[in-house]
């Protein structure tokens, strides 16, 4: 897979790391100064609309547990039926941008429907609320695919996992200030709950506007594939389009405005006319699953996403096993989110530095250690800060190493559509993971379901870590 991408030439590392330039020719000091406006102008956007989807999620799973009485499976379901819904419009929203080519279209519909939902949730019955979280996760879903390809778009191969870090950094800033703001209008506000979901809609509406006002509608050009990643392999060529599995048929190279040399010296030549390119299909995009490296990376994170605890569910676990208060449960999504808006960046950066693969796996392997902690040591006085510390450092080794390694294996005119492959079938992973889950506990309580989800996370990553070990690699 891309994640360990170690054959990008030391010079060009070293001269993107020491370049005060962006792409665009912008000029800038300190961490910033390689990141491309379009990619500021996304994350603005990105933390904006988390704010307003973490100030939900932070009440959500206790206002449904302890105050409607639903039950763990049924919180399973409902916590599931948010993944799923995102899963299966995650595709049509990548082979959509790429269809239209315009992916800020396709992402601006996605945040506009995020921000139509939020208003049922003032409606007090599961099935409002259900209709809420459909209209929220199916904006998600639309608009995850066209951002993320705005993102690899903007920037360099070797710049990839610096420019997602960021991004992904400026949108858990949102979510750190989400469960704050969350925190904050419970203890003062008369409405509660329904204080916190008008407050949310808001917000959700003004990060539509700044996607409109801010973000630039044309596709940013990049180079073409990266010549490494996760770990699959050499400096092999990206996956060939679908009827070409030999792959005679070469993607153009990215255009850099330089004019094509005369025939003769003084010949006049005609204007030449480039045929416009064929817009992709579905075929095309399913196609893409033939080339070897994007192939591993879908199947190890549909793999990885199978063993994955939902968020909701850890912080259950961590309330329900460590003792903390109900009245804090809805700081715990901020400890998670103060370790990866810290982490996201250096570790994107590591990645670029030696490999994705290592980082992606050693996120893995936290996540590993904090069910081991919930399992073994519950009632140690510090456990409840390790595991969101754990948390934190798993996703921001894995929340952006995993798009800038699928981004390195595709072709830009299916870049959205490649990106949404993986993204689908990681998210169906994790529905089905939510749905196991919440029956385990329900059948055997949350200790043996944790130990089930530990066990296979154990198997899965070990299939994950030799499937996408480079080529040559001994170790």
């Amino acid at each position: 897979m891309y994640l360990a991408d170690r054959s990008t030439p030391r010079e060009a590392r070293e001269s993107a790391e020491t370049s005060p330039a962006t792409p665009d020719g912008i000029r800038r000091r300190g961490p910033l100064r390689a990141v491309p406006p379009t990619v500021l102008a996304l994350g603005t956007v990105s933390l904006i609309t988390d704010v307003s989807t973490e100030m939900v999620t932070a009440v959500l799973p206790l206002y449904l547990v302890m105050g409607l009485g639903l039950s763990p499976l049924g919180f399973g379901v409902l916590d599931g039926l948010q993944n799923g819904v995102s899963a299966l419009v995650q595709l049509t929203g990548g082979h959509l941008a790429d269809r239209v080519r315009n992916h800020k279209l396709i992402a601006g519909i996605g945040y506009g429907l995020s921000a139509l939902g939020k208003p049922l949730l003032l409606v007090h019955n599961l099935g409002a609320l259900g209709a809420a979280l459909t209209l929220d996760r199916t904006g998600k879903g639309l608009r995850t695919a066209p951002r993320d390809a705005m993102i690899s778009l903007s920037a360099p191969p070797e710049r990839q996992g610096r420019v997602f870090g960021v991004h992904r950094a400026m949108d858990t800033t949102g979510a750190l200030l989400g469960p704050v703001l969350a925190f904050l209008i419970l203890g003062v506000a008369a409405g509660g709950y329904d204080a916190v979901f008008a407050v949310s809609g808001c917000v959700a509406a003004l990060g539509v506007l700044v996607l409109v006002l801010f973000v630039p509608g044309r596709r940013g050009r990049a180079a073409g594939p990266a010549p490494g990643g996760l770990g699959t392999g050499g400096p092999d060529a990206a996956a060939p389009p679908a009827g070409d599995p030999a792959g005679t048929a070469r993607v153009p190279a990215a255009r850099t405005g330089e004019e094509p040399p005369a025939a003769e010296a003084g010949a006049t030549q005609p204007a030449a006319v480039v045929p416009a390119a064929p817009r992709p299909d579905l075929r095309a995009a399913l196609g893409l699953l033939r080339g070897r490296r994007l192939r591993s990376l879908f199947v190890c994170a549909v793999l990885l996403g199978l063993t994955t605890v939902s968020d909701a569910f850890l912080y259950l676990l961590v309330q329900r096993r460590t003792g903390i208060g109900e009245q804090w449960f809805p700081l715990l999504p901020l400890g998670t989110a103060a370790v990866f808006l810290l982490l996201a960046m250096p570790l994107g950066r590591l990645s670029d530095r030696i490999g994705r693969r290592t980082v992606f796996l050693a996120g893995h392997g936290g996540l590993l250690l904090a069910y081991a902690l919930l399992l073994w040591a519950p009632q140690t006085p510090f456990v409840p800060y390790l595991v969101l510390l754990l948390h934190g450092a798993f996703y921001a080794a894995t929340d952006g190493v995993l798009p800038a390694a699928v981004a390195a294996t595709v072709p830009e005119g299916l870049r959205a559509s490649g990106l949404a492959l993986v993204g689908t079938g990681q998210a169906l992973a994790r529905f089905s993971c939510s749905l196991a889950f919440g029956a385990a506990w329900a059948a055997w309580g949350d200790g043996p379901a944790l130990a089930a989800a530990a066990l296979g996370l154990v198997c899965c990553a070990t299939v994950a870590g030799a499937a996408l070990r480079p080529t040559g690699e001994t170790r």
